[in-house]
This record gives structure tokens, sequence and C-alpha cells, in this order.
């Protein structure tokens, strides 16, 4: 039982940890475009390398 004196307060502990770490993420904007980076990945838009477009020209 004596245990449990270092085990309550530790979870305590470990819980406001990521609370904090909760409401930081929230307060920074990470939880704003859910939906963006899973559309991003279908489009193609970016332009090859340099070196990729002169090897891409020779042929």
């Amino acid at each position: 039982m004596d245990i449990l004196l270092y085990l309550i307060p530790a979870a305590l502990v470990l819980g406001l940890i990521g609370l904090g770490g909760f409401l930081w993420a929230l307060r920074s904007g990470q939880y704003d475009d859910l939906d963006g980076a899973a559309y991003r990945i279908l489009f193609d838009d970016d332009e090859p390398p340099a070196a990729d477009r002169t090897t891409h020209e020779r042929r």
C-alpha cells in the first residue's frame, strides 16, 4: 500500500504534463487543418529538381 503514495502523485503529474501538451498543441494551431494533409498528397504540382529536369530534357 505504500507504493500508492508514489504512484498516485506520479500519475497526476504525468496527466498534467499530457494535458499541458495537448493545450499547447491546441493553442499553436496543430489541429486547424485536419483534411489538408490528406488531400495534399494527391496533388502533384511540384516541379522536379533542376538535376532531374536536365535528365528528362535529354531523353
